[in-house]
């Protein structure tokens, strides 16, 4: 069997291990066996490919890795499922007060009650969703 083609099994075994493990390690690493079965097909010795991959996974360990990690590992950008509706307005469809009420919120009917207890906001009325309590969302009237 050819060196490259071993080398490119290689490379296979670990880009398929990394779905697995989404360390970005072993995909590094893969990236580092593709390389030298590059160098390998042009007819590189055995020794000289060693190399290769060496250095290719040890460059992509130390520059790629960092910035991988970086990305996985930051802050979430975007919000969602109910953290995405604090902040959004609510259109009144039945009267909300600190007990109970319904409101639309981007399309979606919710039970609401006013944030402030003593609060009533009145059906027609537009209002900033503050907070969601389980399936009711606590609303403040914009003014």
């Amino acid at each position: 069997m050819d060196e490259w083609l071993i080398w490119l099994i290689i490379a296979g075994v670990l880009g398929v291990a990394e779905f697995f493990t989404l360390t970005a390690a072993l995909g590094i690493l893969g990236g580092a066996a593709l390389i030298t079965a590059g160098f390998a097909a042009i007819g590189l010795p055995a020794p000289a490919q060693l190399l290769i991959f060496a250095i290719a996974a040890t460059t992509g360990v130390l520059l790629v890795r960092p910035v991988a990690r970086r990305h996985m590992r930051g802050p979430q950008r975007q919000r969602f499922g109910i953290d995405a509706l604090i902040g959004q307005p609510a259109y009144v469809t039945q009267e909300v007060t600190g007990l109970k009420g319904r409101v639309r919120i981007g399309g979606e009917e919710w039970t609401a009650r006013a944030y402030d207890q003593t609060l009533v906001i009145p059906a027609g009325a537009t209002a900033d969703v503050i907070e969601i309590s389980g399936s009711t969302a606590l609303i403040y009237p914009r003014e």
